[in-house]
């Protein structure tokens, strides 16, 4: 498990280059078999099928992606099943309880990725985002092209799409705050993204900020989301109750579905009740490829 920091009011500071060079091909690479995996797990199928589907060499194909991941398909696989989502559900209500008793701003932890965050006003979410200004641009990620977006409070929106799906998921973003002012920063976005997907970067000291854009009730869903440490995983009607509204667990999915910077604020961790991945606005296979990808951090910690 990798360690969690405290809320800190202090900005991130980026390093010249980060340890390792990312290889954003990997996902393309993968994300056909990672369908495969998640269709056929129940039949645990071996490297040399995995790798046929692929119509890559076994070899080659576990050097891909153990590289991308960080886990063989094999340890992938046993990641992905149901059994492994009960199993992070096991422990959620508990997690959550304890995030709750010591609050925030005491000695309780918020998520991996170090995130400090405020709230827009409720007049911003309010006016559609008029008189912000939001510069973004598209970066690699490992999970396909990444939509990042930021403002002079900090990181408000990251979004994915695959290769000639960019138009589209700037439109999607971009309709959420119509009325903002957008300008294209391939600089100044690149900071952000570096920080968010090298986990050499993820420094207790140097929390990433965010801002959060929306309504009331969806604040307090992402918050909570926030408190889900990479490894676990919880439910909508969990979070419900934990919002003192047991009966909004299908406000608290849309809440979630609404979730307009992925991966940081980690909605691909609420399943369903059952153990089930749901949906997830990104896909369910870059879901599926999210949680592998954070299992295989979990294994190196």
């Amino acid at each position: 498990m990798l360690n969690i920091s405290e809320e800190s009011a202090v900005d991130f500071a980026m390093t010249d280059q980060p340890s390792q060079t990312l290889q954003p091909q990997d996902y393309e690479l993968v994300r056909g078999t990672i369908e495969f995996l998640s269709d056929h797990w129940r039949d645990q199928p071996t490297l040399e099928e995995i790798a046929s589907h692929a119509g890559m060499s076994p070899t080659h194909y576990q050097k891909v992606f153990t590289r991308w991941a960080g886990i063989s398909p094999k340890q992938f696989i046993q990641a992905i099943t149901l059994d492994r989502a009960r199993q992070l559900l096991r422990d959620s209500a508990s997690v959550l309880d304890a995030t709750y008793e010591v609050g925030l701003s005491g000695p309780g932890r918020l998520h991996d990725l170090f995130v400090t965050h405020e709230a827009m006003t409720p007049g911003v979410y309010k006016a559609k985002g008029e008189g912000v200004e939001i510069t973004y641009d598209f970066h690699p990620s490992p999970f396909g092209r990444a939509l990042v977006m930021v403002t002079e409070h900090g990181l408000a929106g990251l979004a994915f799409a695959d290769e000639g799906g960019e138009t589209a998921a700037l439109d999607d973003m971009m309709s959420r705050w119509p009325r903002a002012t957008y300008r294209r920063d391939a600089a100044a976005t690149g900071r952000f993204a570096e920080r968010i997907f090298h986990p050499e970067l993820w420094q207790e000291d140097q929390p990433l900020r965010v801002v959060l854009i929306g309504t009331d009730f969806e604040i307090r869903v992402w918050e909570t989301l926030l408190r889900i440490p990479v490894g676990r995983a919880t439910t909508y009607s969990n979070i419900a109750g934990h919002l003192g509204k047991p009966s909004a667990a299908r406000a608290v999915g849309s809440a979630v579905g609404r979730n307009p910077i992925s991966f940081v604020v980690p909605c691909h961790r609420v399943l369903g009740k059952s153990g089930n991945l749901c949906g997830y606005h990104w896909g369910l296979t870059r879901k599926q490829a999210i949680l592998g990808w954070e299992a295989g951090l979990t294994e190196a910690a």
